[in-house]
């Protein structure tokens, strides 16, 4: 299965009088590892979740593949779409294994192929049998990872997924997640606040503010001044922080 290409066609979502997203106009790139940042409050998970019709737009449409996606019923969508968030969500009286294996159970289609999942995700086989409390946040969030792959998704939506990580296993889920995206040649869209983050991990990088994209630009062109003052504002933040530390050792 090829990976999935998205188009946002003049999306707007509003809350009376707030527009939490504000007439975005977007493509991207089967294929491509999009990073969306921005402020809290900017719009930039309210925008993700009219993807996979979590948020429905008040005004525009959302093509993944050149169709509508509320042309359909929500559920089949979402089987094509994995989903991760910051709060994880496993099943917690089910096992591991169940956990992974409920989506293409509820689909009716051919049950998981959880060892393949689990190794893919680096966990081992043990981990199978457990139950969500005996595992380690990194760990409960790998296994989220394999959950929203199981039923083939080519499409993957991280909602903030490492914010809840201490910065050690952040670090590593992050690098792991951009291999698994090269390796399984899906389309990633990374919301977070974390700019050091995007940099890193994307190879595009969309800048949020009062519900626009204010910048659209790559890495090496934000770090070389590019996408104005507010990606440059969010930019300042890593590049600040590694002068302090360079200081320190001064």
């Amino acid at each position: 299965m090829p990976a999935e290409s998205l188009r946002f066609d003049a999306v707007t979502k509003a809350y009376g009088e707030t527009r939490a997203v504000d007439g975005v106009d977007l493509s991207i790139a089967a294929g491509s590892f999009v990073a969306l940042v921005g402020a809290s409050g900017s719009g930039k998970s309210t925008l993700l979740k009219t993807i996979n019709r979590l948020i429905e737009p008040t005004a525009g449409r959302v093509l993944l593949d050149g169709q509508d996606v509320a042309a359909g019923p929500a559920p089949a969508l979402r089987r094509r779409i994995g989903y991760v968030f910051q709060s994880i969500g496993l099943f917690p009286h089910m096992t591991v294994a169940e956990n992974i294996g409920i989506g293409p159970r509820i689909a009716g289609a051919r049950p998981a192929d959880v060892a393949r999942l689990l190794d893919l995700v680096a966990l081992s086989q043990a981990v199978a049998a457990r139950m969500p409390d005996a595992l380690s946040g990194g760990q409960r969030q790998r296994v989220a990872i394999a959950r929203a792959l199981a039923p083939g998704a080519k499409l993957l939506l991280l909602d903030e997924a490492f914010g809840a990580l201490d910065p050690v296993t952040r670090d590593a889920l992050g690098t792991e997640i951009r291999a698994l995206h090269d390796q399984l040649g899906l389309t990633t869209i990374l919301v977070t606040h974390d700019m050091a983050e995007a940099l890193l991990l994307a190879d595009r990088v969309l800048v949020m503010q009062a519900g626009r994209i204010v910048a659209d630009a790559t890495p090496a062109d934000l770090l070389g001044g590019g996408g104005g003052a507010a990606a440059q504002a969010l930019v300042a933040v890593p590049r600040q922080q590694a002068e302090r530390l360079r200081a320190i050792t001064a």
